[in-house]
């Protein structure tokens, strides 16, 4: 197989597919932007604009596919307000499913070979001592971005969906989904409230095309005078009857106002009608990023695992 073949959705469905079975076996073992909302979100909103940068390989045991790795490699990114960064590292992501663990080493050759000369970047679960000391042993160790009270390190946080609270809008403020309102205000919404963003029109068009979106599950907050005050997408796994909120915005005029907070509540409400019995949501975990952790914590959530990242100077072994 060539170890540079391109990211396609067909291949994003058959990560996804993955994503459930080592969901059902060892949900702590999913590794950062590997589950399935985080896939079909990175996926949807990026390819067009960054697709080019992207790579892939495949293992598979017969027909099922047992591991893979998609590389972002080094390149430019334009965002909304017309500012430019050019990314010069490359980053992993992963996923080997725990009945074939040997393949780790697999996915660090590839990585890398198809990486040498710059500065690598892998984000493994915490919970994964097995693969912790494989990267390990090929010359990864903590990436200092992680370090300190304002690290870049994420949580993954979980509940469950038997006793969710009716929420409460401020007067005037209406749920709508992104069926009703439509393409243009669930763009704006996301740009306003991820400012300086690469969003765009092209980005929605992409999300909505990649399973498992749905736009009765895509939740937005109305203020009075029509803007859209906040938003979010729930990712729904039928299999393991499990949804996913990703991304969570709020418009900066419009915070502190309990909105994220009703919307959450009002998204788990719909989730658990659509058939998920427990609910999740990530967020940077390290001290000094308590705004967004204490939000989910405020409506039940709470730690179920966190990431590991690691970094390889491109003077390191391999």
């Amino acid at each position: 197989m060539d170890d540079f073949e391109r990211l396609t959705a067909a291949d994003v469905e058959l990560m996804q597919d993955l994503a459930q079975r080592v969901t059902a076996v060892r949900p702590d073992l999913v590794n950062s932007d590997a589950s399935l909302g985080e896939l079909a979100w990175i996926w949807g909103k990026g390819h067009a604009r960054e697709g080019g940068s992207w790579v892939r390989r495949l293992w598979f045991s017969g027909d099922v596919l047992v591991a893979w790795g998609w590389v972002a490699l080094p390149h430019r990114v334009s965002r909304g307000d017309g500012s430019v960064k050019d990314v010069t590292g490359a980053a992993l992501t992963y996923q080997v499913h725990p009945d074939h663990r040997e393949l780790v080493d697999e996915v660090i050759d590839w990585y890398d070979a198809v990486a040498a000369g710059v500065e690598r970047t892998v984000v493994p679960s915490a919970a994964d001592e097995y693969a912790l000391g494989r990267w390990a042993a090929h010359g990864y160790g903590t990436d200092p971005a992680a370090l300190g009270d304002t690290g870049s390190w994420t949580q993954l946080n979980r509940r469950d969906l038997d006793d969710v609270a009716r929420p409460a809008l401020p007067d005037g403020f209406r749920f709508r989904t992104a069926d009703e309102a439509g393409p243009r205000a669930a763009v704006r919404a996301h740009v306003d409230a991820w400012a300086p963003s690469t969003y765009t029109a092209e980005g929605y068009e992409g999300v909505r095309r990649t399973p498992p979106y749905r736009g009765d599950l895509h939740v937005l907050v109305e203020a009075p005078d029509g803007t859209v005050a906040a938003s979010t997408i729930m990712w729904l796994d039928v299999v393991n009857r499990t949804a996913q909120f990703e991304p969570v915005g709020t418009h900066p005029d419009h915070r502190r106002r309990g909105l994220g907070t009703a919307m959450l509540l009002h998204g788990m409400r719909l989730a658990r009608e659509a058939g998920a019995d427990h609910m999740t949501v990530a967020c940077l975990g390290a001290p000094g990023h308590a705004r967004a952790r204490g939000l989910y914590y405020g409506v039940g959530f709470r730690e179920f695992t966190r990431d590991a990242p690691l970094i390889k100077s491109r003077g390191g072994i391999g």
